[in-house]
């Protein structure tokens, strides 16, 4: 599975999951490594709250903050399966789309009975990531 973060609008090919998200804090249970932060940030589609690692070194991101979150099971753009490894290069993908792309496997689904709330666990790792110029 892949995980894209853009700060704009995009139209692009099927995904799982997309939505915006606002970012609520930076760390809220206190700052834990020195290149990465904990984001807490709440969809607008959805009310979905997320928790999310990102490098934020190389990545900044800032309470008040939008972003647009896509979960794909595929980088290419024409949807057919990819290796799950990212390899640069001379042809297109989704990732080009993207300013941050991380890949991971959802590993467990459960839901909250007295919250009423279903929960996701996906552990990720860093892939390609880029500031946007535009």
């Amino acid at each position: 599975m892949w995980i894209l973060v853009h700060l704009g609008a995009l139209k692009m090919v099927e995904t799982l999951f997309e939505d915006i998200f606002r970012v609520d804090a930076l760390d809220p249970d206190g700052k834990k490594f020195d290149r990465v932060s904990r984001i807490s940030a709440r969809s607008e589609q959805f009310d979905m709250l997320m928790h999310l690692d990102i490098n934020t070194e190389i990545y900044p991101m800032y309470a008040g903050e939008k972003f647009m979150m896509v979960l794909a099971s595929t980088l290419n753009l024409d949807g057919t399966p990819d290796s799950g490894y990212f390899t640069p290069g001379n042809r297109k993908s989704l990732a080009d789309k993207f300013d941050y792309v991380m890949q991971g496997k959802l590993y467990r689904i459960s839901e909250e009975s007295k919250e009423k709330q279903v929960k996701a666990y996906v552990s990720t790792s860093l892939c390609k990531c880029n500031r946007s110029t535009s």
